[in-house]
């Protein structure tokens, strides 16, 4: 169907207008196996098990949403590139198909989870039960300490200097899908491991924020990496603990989604001009700005953060920041002449200072357009 420059400034039309119009630059005509691009201005640049298998998740989750004719189609193909061209044999996925790409991380890892298990809920034809469970066999034997935190990657303590919460993050989430969408209890279990981990090694008991890296034993660092704190990791974490409470039915993990939210409302979003609204990009533990511009992602954390509390509480002002995330991602960083591309960066003023349309940012994308439909906020379109 033809796509017009409205469709792509608004979230209702994401699912049935902007990903089509994207798959047809992204993903290469026919049926067969094939990556999607990593970027639209970098369409020969080697593929990333991150990328494909975020936007399989995306394709598939949006499918299940929305319904969108040719989405599930589409995740069959990259799915069918991704196990021939980044899977090993001892079932790890590559971290791309560049030549120095062979290391296989944690973080990779996690969203190849997520994508399986939405994947499966989608066709389970495709993807079985003990597929998932091969993947998680595969992380839980090559990629977790012996403490039940994760690895950066394959190498082990030898390759960890410094240790994200990132991986540790995503695999929360992986998890928690995969409970959803297999409705096994495992899952969810395994999903309390690190809810714990978080609390005992990542989060700042002082301020309640998530630190974004920790030293190789876990404990605190006391350097610019160790006091770094990002914004939409804050609001991502507090989306994610709120998800594990409702599924779990313990409420103690609200209180930590809560202080988090606190922090980053207290110093981490631009308040004023046509950035207003949007997260920055980094702060110190302290709650000092150290990077004042805007990527697009924290915005679409903040978002569903905001959706869900509006589900949870019926709180009007949740509801109007959820619509102004939306507000300021569909008018200031999709294109106003492109209907399939955007742009990954901005400064205070709107200006670009990153327009790079990275394919893996689509998957922020499709959950916070989702997460708002949920809540009533917009409906997408069939």
């Amino acid at each position: 169907m033809p796509v017009t420059n409205a469709s792509a400034h608004s979230p209702d039309r994401f699912a049935s207008d902007f990903m089509p119009a994207w798959l047809a630059r992204a993903l290469p005509a026919g049926d067969g196996p094939a990556p999607v691009v990593e970027s639209l201005g970098a369409p020969d640049a080697p593929a990333t098990t991150l990328t494909q298998a975020r936007i399989i998740f995306t394709l598939a989750h949006l499918h299940l949403t929305n319904g969108t004719p040719g989405l599930l189609q589409a995740a069959r193909r990259v799915y069918a590139y991704m196990l021939v061209q980044l899977r090993d044999n001892d079932g790890g996925f590559r971290q791309s198909t560049a030549a120095d790409g062979h290391l296989r991380r944690s973080y990779d890892q996690a969203f190849v989870l997520l994508a399986m298990a939405t994947l499966h809920r989608a066709d389970p034809t495709l993807v079985s039960t003990n597929d998932i469970d091969a993947c998680w066999g595969f992380i839980h034997d090559h990629l977790t300490a012996p403490d039940g935190s994760l690895w950066e990657d394959d190498r082990g303590a030898e390759g960890d200097t410094l240790r994200s919460q990132n991986p540790h993050m995503h695999m929360l989430e992986a998890l928690l899908q995969c409970h959803e969408m297999t409705r096994a209890q495992v899952w969810l279990d395994r999903a309390a491991g690190f809810v714990d981990l978080a609390e005992r090694h990542l989060i700042d008991a002082a301020t309640g924020a998530v630190r974004e890296f920790v030293a190789p034993d876990l404990l605190p660092l006391r350097t610019v990496d160790g006091a770094r704190r990002e914004p939409g990791h804050q609001f991502e974490w507090a989306w994610l603990l709120r998800r594990f409470a409702g599924f779990s039915g313990n409420p103690a993990p609200l209180a930590l989604a809560s202080r988090m939210q606190r922090f980053v409302e207290t110093h981490g979003i631009r308040h004023h001009g046509p950035l207003g609204g949007a997260p920055y990009d980094a702060l110190d533990a302290k709650g000092n700005v150290t990077e004042a511009s805007h990527l697009l992602w924290p915005l679409t954390e903040a978002g569903k953060v905001y959706a869900a509390q509006f589900v949870q509480s019926g709180d009007p002002d949740a509801k109007a920041a959820a619509k102004t995330c939306a507000e300021v991602i569909f008018t200031r960083y999709i294109s106003a002449t492109d209907a399939a591309d955007w742009v990954n960066q901005l400064d205070e003023n709107g200006n670009t200072l990153w327009d790079a349309a990275l394919s893996r940012l689509l998957y922020h994308l499709a959950v916070f357009v989702t997460e708002g439909a949920r809540a009533g906020l917009w409906q997408t379109r069939r």
